[in-house]
């Protein structure tokens, strides 16, 4: 474990006029993005450990349900309201978060490292000058101090690296999604929704949303998927891959690669898992034919089942496995498919055939 210390250029000023933990929400047409409530949970904990209040930041145009934060731990919403913020763009996200920070002067901001955190944490950050930790693993209070620690993989994955930003605010960073579970839904809790409008000069940009386009070669969102079937470089070229498919379908399950298998071709960047991927927490992981590297190991260790077939007996990924299958992918694999084949052939109708 690593300790640094984030650099900034911010002006000299007074810290203890910052005070609170926030937290960056996310929605889509209206309705909040299950990644708000993993949010409210780390933000939470921060908050409870600084005896603060936690805030909720949304931007959009019209939210439903906004009182599920309460139920989840945040203590207040702030909606910035506007048409457009129905959509995600940079500029006007970045504008209205900006003011938000400097009428609120929050002592910590925590995002999601998905498409929208990655892209508008950094623009905030450089336009207030303080530091930004982007993929934390972890966020913990120092009890002494009362500093953000803030871990993340380092050097390809192969240290823990905890930074902390003594002299700016505010302490900001990003957090994998699917790293941590939403807290309990608590129906009695209550909080308060601000609405805050800015003027049409905030929301200014030239960048324009056209449209959104969904993914066509996931059939399942590996996001959202409660089976995962992944391959690594193990599955030899692009028709060995096809098994790995093949399985998921038959399943119903989301598809998933590592970077080797992305690089290579066999699939496309939004199944790749890990460091420089996406984090995943199915309830079942079938890792098929890849090692177990630090940086994928990351992106989806927290599976609530594992299982791994590899032909190396010490493959990293059966040190997180719960069951372990050591054999050639071609062989043991395709016996799999033809089971469930049979399986399915042979079921009932009316019965779930898996």
């Amino acid at each position: 474990m690593s300790t640094y210390v984030n650099a900034g250029v911010q002006k000299e000023t007074d810290l203890s006029q910052y005070k609170g933990v926030f937290v960056l929400g996310e929605q889509k047409d209206g309705q909040l993005l299950p990644v708000t409530f993993e949010l409210i949970a780390r933000g939470r904990s921060l908050a409870d450990d600084l005896g603060c209040q936690l805030s909720c930041i949304l931007l959009g145009n019209e939210i439903q349900d906004m009182e599920q934060c309460f139920h989840r731990g945040a203590d207040r919403v702030l909606f910035v309201q506007d048409p457009a913020l129905q959509n995600f763009l940079p500029r006007p996200y970045q504008n209205a978060i900006v003011k938000l920070i400097e009428e609120e002067k929050p002592e910590i901001i925590i995002a999601a490292a998905t498409t929208t955190g990655r892209t508008v944490m950094p623009l905030v950050a450089a336009k207030i000058n303080t530091g930004l930790t982007a993929d934390c693993t972890s966020l913990t209070i120092d009890p002494e101090t009362k500093l953000l620690l803030q871990t993340r993989p380092a050097i390809g994955g192969n240290i823990m690296a905890t930074i902390k930003t003594p002299q700016h605010r505010p302490q900001m960073a990003t957090v994998r999604p699917r790293s941590c579970k939403p807290l309990a839904l608590d129906c009695s809790r209550t909080g308060e929704v601000v609405v805050k409008k800015y003027d049409a000069q905030t929301f200014l940009t030239p960048e324009k949303f056209l449209e959104f386009i969904k993914d066509a070669t996931q059939t399942v969102s590996i996001e959202d998927a409660e089976v995962i079937v992944a391959g690594g470089k193990g599955m030899k070229n692009a028709d060995g891959f096809k098994m790995v498919e093949e399985l998921a379908d038959l399943l119903g399950a989301g598809v998933g690669a590592t970077r080797d298998a992305v690089e290579l071709g066999w699939t496309t960047y939004p199944h790749q898992i890990g460091l420089s991927g996406k984090t995943v927490a199915p309830k079942l992981y079938i890792a098929l034919g890849l090692s177990g590297k630090i940086a994928h190991l990351a992106g989806m260790q927290t599976a609530e089942v594992i299982i791994a077939v590899n032909k190396d007996p010490e493959a990293q990924i059966f040190k997180v496995a719960d069951y372990a299958i050591v054999g050639d992918v071609f062989e043991v694999v395709p016996m799999i498919i033809e089971a469930i084949k049979q399986h399915k052939a042979n079921a009932k109708p009316g019965t779930c055939a898996i």
